[in-house]
């Protein structure tokens, strides 16, 4: 059977050398590639799958696109309209969303079982995600914070349709409250020179960004002391559950993990 990670850009990723550790650990001779594919190429793409294919990871720019064109969608799916899975099945396609549950248990393996409040940094797909993931440990309100208003709508639906009152500031607005948890899905040098503000202004930290590492964010929790949790943490979190989907077997997160740090360790 063959699997891949679709998106673009793709050959960062590291989906490839964790989905690849999995089958040999689980012996099972199965192939997974990285395949460049841009959103106006997505639809073609899935018209024309193989019998021998099983699913893909997605990531951007398609998480949002995935959940539109896949009629078959699970319930995390049809809430948020972002998808991060794709699964073929006898009767066709359907979608999934590993990176809510996977970010549940990425927080919960580093402590933090639970947050009232959130800050997420960017308002896109991965933003909508951690905003229902967070939903899902106790919150009850969430602010996001981007650099353009509008780039915030479609998260702010998302987490108003999870049940938070949700609140859209700009990066370059002061910080008022103290809240539970910081998430950032931005990169390190669009947040700069305020990691330590927004790292003084939270009691937990969760950057999604994996490389490089340490971000600026994570070196200022370090530095404050402040709990982080990592994206190569959600990574593999969410690889394994979607490793259980597509083989119907499971493998331990630390294992993909491990593949994920070698793999990056020769770049």
């Amino acid at each position: 059977m063959h699997c891949a990670v679709l998106g673009s850009p793709i050959a960062h990723s590291l989906s490839p050398a964790m989905h690849r550790a999995a089958y040999v650990e689980l012996g099972l001779d199965w192939t997974y590639e990285a395949v460049e594919l841009e959103e106006d190429g997505l639809e073609l793409f899935l018209s024309s799958l193989g019998d021998d294919v099983r699913g893909f990871s997605v990531t951007a720019p398609l998480k949002r696109r995935v959940a539109e064109l896949v009629p078959e969608a699970s319930e995390i799916v049809g809430r948020l309209g972002v998808a991060n899975t794709i699964l073929v099945e006898d009767t066709g396609l359907r979608s999934d969303n590993t990176d809510v549950p996977g970010a549940v248990a990425a927080l919960r393996e580093r402590g933090v079982e639970q947050a009232r409040s959130a800050r997420i940094l960017g308002g896109g797909a991965t933003a909508a995600s951690m905003a229902y993931a967070v939903a899902s440990i106790g919150a009850e309100r969430v602010e996001f914070v981007v650099r353009e208003p509008s780039r915030a709508t479609e998260a702010a639906h998302a987490a108003k349709a999870a049940g938070l009152a949700v609140t859209i500031h700009t990066i370059d607005e002061p910080l008022i409250d103290k809240l539970d948890l910081l998430i950032s899905t931005m990169p390190g040098e669009v947040v700069g020179s305020r990691s330590h503000e927004l790292v003084d202004s939270s009691r937990a930290v969760f950057d999604v960004v994996y490389d490089p590492w340490p971000t600026p964010i994570a070196k200022a929790a370090e530095q404050a002391g402040v709990r982080v949790v990592s994206g190569l943490d959600l990574l593999a979190h969410q690889a394994a559950l979607q490793v259980d989907l597509m083989t119907g077997s499971q493998v331990s997160p630390q294992l993909l993990r491990r593949a994920a740090l070698a793999e990056l360790s020769t770049r």
